[in-house]
């Protein structure tokens, strides 16, 4: 460890944020990566533990004591080597990931974590300023061809691993930019596109080809909330005949939908609906046709998705949000003896929600059941709630306990059931009992699906998760294609 007296010494530093009432006048990143000095107190933290929980419960098993030590050390390309060495985009993962090692970390067990996710992010940011990340093609190639379906984070994480690997990996995307739901649907003020951009440069300078505004499925209908800009389809046994092995990293973009009356009403909308176009709005300015500047606005689901919807909806000038949420308002505190080192089910508070509270424009409902959207001449009006309560963990309607409430729109964010199935079904993959890609989990034969030389990795095979469990996987499958066509492989397991 750096300094043995480190975390005793030094309290925590969180990176700085701009005013909510600067930040809120645009959609622009708004959090400042911690300078050189300051991560190096902060590394200085880390009390490099025997049994380090925080690699574990990382799902890309970032070893952080060791990139700590370094940077206290000012040993700034060895901590780089060593997060590269386990993820590919810690640029991603260190401005969106929550941060399941820093609920681990030994140190929070009675105080503030080590400041892991602010110290990759330095460490990451300032990697790029000296020049540190550059392409590295492989020197030998393989003569194998993979097909990647899909540009999210397992998709990208996959197709550069397997690049390295001396592999040739096309990467099919079905909208005009790569990046996935990443890319469409995380707002610009948490993640700026330009940091995707500048990995797919990386990437095609290490052989890696993408095909955009191609989708691979079979021909029909995709469902409602699902975006496309496709302009051509392949069919799925046009890949199957033209490339060695074929990968499905397709996000899990399916939403889980409110069959409540009213629910055709215009202003009731799909999050990725809203999401979506004010991020095209905000990377080629085309105006987004929601726009909810001095409307009342009502966010079902409270989870990152809502929470984004929240930030966009201030950002827009909304009059007011109101966020609601079916089950009761989880714990505000940790009960650390019970739950350490394990991820806490507790109340969650984004930088979206501190900007509604400040600016007196938010409120977090809890414990509500939508009963009807009530509209009027065709546009909706308000909401018909009733409060709820749990009876063996499931949610049942309290008697005489219906109100209304005022909105002029309403942003369903409640989830997403299964990947798409013009795809799976395309190749005829089998699927679970919940959509996904029915994909095996053992180590000798992981990420395989039912068709022989199809893999499925993200989303696609472990349903809707997070960017740095969309990376993991993308690397795992990436190391069990290149062990399938080869019969071994030079890639880590992990």
């Amino acid at each position: 460890m750096g300094k043995i007296t480190g975390y005793l010494e030094y309290p925590r530093v969180h990176e700085e944020y701009a005013p909510v009432k600067e930040r809120v006048l645009n959609f622009k990143e708004f959090i400042k990566t911690l300078p050189r000095d300051k991560a190096e107190i902060q590394a200085a933290r880390c009390m490099s533990c025997g049994t380090p929980f925080c690699t574990n419960a990382c799902p890309l098993h970032n070893v952080d004591p060791d990139f700590s030590d370094a940077i206290y050390n000012k040993k700034w390309k060895e901590a780089y080597d060593i997060l590269s060495s386990t993820n590919n985009f810690p640029e991603i993962t260190g401005r969106i990931c929550p941060a399941l090692c820093e609920a681990s970390c030994a140190l929070a067990f009675n105080d503030e974590a080590t400041g892991n996710k602010s110290i990759e992010r330095s460490i990451i940011d300032h990697a790029w300023e000296d020049g540190y990340v550059v392409p590295e093609p492989s020197p030998v190639k393989t003569g194998k061809k993979v097909a990647v379906i899909g540009s999210g984070p397992s998709g990208l994480a996959c197709a550069q691993q397997l690049a390295r690997a001396g592999h040739d990996v096309t990467v099919f995307e079905k909208n005009d930019r790569i990046g996935g739901l990443m890319r469409l649907g995380i707002p610009d003020f948490k993640l700026s596109k330009a940091l995707i951009d500048r990995r797919a440069e990386q990437m095609k300078q290490e052989g890696v080809t993408f095909v955009l505004n191609t989708f691979v499925g079979k021909e029909g209908d995709l469902p409602q909330g699902v975006h496309c800009d496709a302009t051509r389809r392949i069919d799925p046994s046009e890949i199957m005949k033209d490339f060695d092995a074929v990968v499905l990293s397709g996000g899990s973009e399916t939403p889980r939908d409110l069959k409540a009356p009213g629910r055709e009403l215009k202003g009731v909308h799909f999050a990725l609906e809203y999401l979506i176009p004010q991020n095209k709005e905000d990377s080629d300015g085309t105006a987004s046709p929601i726009n909810v500047k001095d409307k009342t606005v009502v966010v079902i689901g409270g989870g990152d998705t809502g929470s984004d919807c929240v930030g966009t909806a201030l950002r827009q000038g909304a009059k007011f949000v109101h966020q609601i949420e079916l089950f009761p308002e989880p714990p505000r505190e940790q009960n650390k003896l019970l739950t350490w080192p394990d991820w806490p089910r507790i109340l969650r508070t984004s930088s979206s929600h501190d900007e509604g509270t400040e600016l007196g424009r938010l409120d977090r409902l809890y414990a509500l059941n939508t009963k009807a959207f009530i509209g009027e001449n065709g546009s909706l009006k308000k909401l018909r709630l009733c409060k709820i309560k749990l009876e063996n963990g499931r949610p049942v309607d309290i008697p005489d306990t219906e109100f209304e409430m005022e909105a002029d729109y309403a942003f369903l964010a409640m989830g997403f059931l299964h990947p798409t199935d013009l795809t799976l079904d395309g190749f005829g993959v089998a699927k679970d009992k919940r959509g996904n890609a029915a994909a095996t989990y053992e180590l000798d034969t992981g990420f395989r699906t039912s068709v022989d030389k199809v893999f499925a990795a993200g989303d696609m095979r472990r349903g809707q998760s997070l960017v740095v469990w969309a990376i993991s996987e993308g690397r795992r499958c990436a190391r069990e294609v290149d062990r399938y066509l080869m019969g071994d492989s030079c890639l880590p397991p992990f």
